[in-house]
């Protein structure tokens, strides 16, 4: 039996925390029966790109390149030059002529003689440059003749250095290893969470409120993000087709909700928009392709309008939120003495299914999200702020935490978990960040 930590899961390929230090695999500890329990954390694909052999490979066929550039330059001016030298051949003939009968007979050098030789040499002037061309030909095929030893030098260096493997084939294993270190990712079960990574800034843009997601659902093709700046009144959510597009801030269409929003506590789970209508305790399901609310239902004795918000205000009663188990809504209510209350929702009709009371107090929070049926709550939204607090619904207990993150941009107005990209999307003062997520669980091999 083969036991493995969770590993650090990137959002896209060039979200892997350090991507410059490729493969890693750390030692963690043991379990009762002494496995090894490591933590595996992959490069991004394009980590063979970033190799210095393949920088030295660009740089090699650069300078073929170039040197294939100059060799044809230097073969047209070769050709070019000689053919001018061809005909200049019968020119020369009759000037050697001349000169060999001046020599050998000075009384044949009349003035009339004397003046065609003289035109003679002058039709032959233009030969002068185009021999000073052949020297610095000459001296050109030098310096190529150098950089083609050099050359190969280097590439008997890289050859010697990569041994019997050839680089491309050992490009594909990479890749190949990339792929089922993702496919067993994708077969991960629930996990405990122990570590958040280092932000990972995606854009600037927006007010300093907001919140911006991609679709929960497991398992699901949709590549769409969504935007939703501001807290208060809002109706316009932004759809980018694909993350690169939310990146450039291009490829969009503009939805105007037939309610406005309040908070930023909203989630898209399986195509549609779940999100606190402005001024009351109601949830509505807005669904994007067709344009219209499907259900809405009030979350009976759910706060609103900043009754029982998270420290930093903002209308943040009511925050829904999905995991790998479903769709949630974490509010609370008055009976509940402003005690963080934590509702699991069937998401077709927003039916409330089961409650827990955490105990903790929701002015207390900066912000929360769940993973694996865990709520983890943070201590502050300003900086220095850590998850300091779990309640595991599957348990019905909870534990203080001491989970640090770094708060880049100093204020967090929304923080999720996405269970299909196992990331952590923030809205950090106006910066959309992620923030990959290390749990810790238990993979059996199929002989176990």
């Amino acid at each position: 039996m083969l036991d493995k930590h969770g590993s650090l899961h990137a959002f896209e390929q060039a979200l892997y925390p350090s991507p410059e230090e490729g493969w890693q695999i750390y030692s963690s500890a043991q379990d009762a029966d002494g496995k090894c329990i490591c933590t595996v954390v992959a490069p991004a694909q394009n980590m063979c790109n970033r190799d210095p052999r393949s920088r030295q490979l660009r740089q090699l066929m650069e300078k073929v390149q170039n040197i294939t550039q100059s060799m044809e330059v230097l073969d047209l001016r070769t050709y070019r030059d000689l053919q001018y030298v061809r005909d200049t051949e019968n020119l020369m003939k009759t000037v050697d002529g001349k000169l060999k009968t001046a020599s050998e007979n000075a009384r044949s050098l009349n003035p009339k003689s004397f003046q065609e030789l003289k035109d003679k040499v002058t039709q032959l002037l233009p030969l002068l440059p185009v021999l000073e061309q052949y020297k610095a030909d000459a001296r050109m095929i030098l310096r190529l003749r150098e950089e083609v030893r050099n050359l190969s030098l280097v590439l008997m260096a890289i050859q010697e250095e990569m041994g019997a493997y050839d680089y491309e084939e050992l490009r594909q294993r990479v890749l190949l290893l990339e792929t089922r270190l993702h496919s067993c990712m994708q077969k991960l079960g629930c996990g405990k969470l122990t570590g958040v990574s280092n932000p990972i800034t995606v854009r600037a843009s927006g007010s300093r409120f907001g919140s911006w997601m991609t679709d929960t659902m497991i398992p699901s093709s949709d590549n769409r993000v969504w935007s939703m700046d501001g807290y208060f009144k809002g109706r316009r959510v932004l759809e980018y087709r694909t993350m690169n597009d939310f990146m450039k801030g291009q490829n969009f269409v503009q939805h105007l909700l037939p309610h406005p929003w309040a908070g930023t506590g909203h989630v898209v789970y399986n195509g549609s928009l779940y999100y606190n209508k402005y001024q009351s305790n109601i949830i509505i399901k807005y669904h994007f392709r067709s344009r219209s609310i499907l259900v809405q239902r009030s979350l009976s004795g759910a706060g609103y309008n900043n009754t029982f918000p998270y420290s930093w205000g903002g209308s943040s009663d009511i925050d829904l939120m999905a995991d790998e188990n479903g769709l949630w809504a974490v509010y609370t209510t008055i009976p509940n003495a402003g005690n963080i209350v934590i509702s699991r929702l069937e998401p077709q009709s927003l039916e409330v299914l089961q409650t827990w009371d955490t105990g903790f107090p929701k002015r207390s929070a900066g912000e929360s999200f769940m993973i694996c049926g865990t709520l983890y709550v943070t201590n502050s939204h300003l900086a220095g702020a850590k998850i300091y607090f779990a309640y595991y619904t599957n348990t019905s207990t909870y534990e203080y935490t001491d989970i640090p993150f770094h708060n880049q941009y100093s204020h967090i107005s929304m923080m999720d978990y996405n269970p299909r990209e196992r990331v952590l999307f923030t809205w950090n003062n106006g910066h959309q960040v992620l923030y990959n997520v290390t749990l810790f669980q238990v993979i059996k091999t199929s002989e176990d």
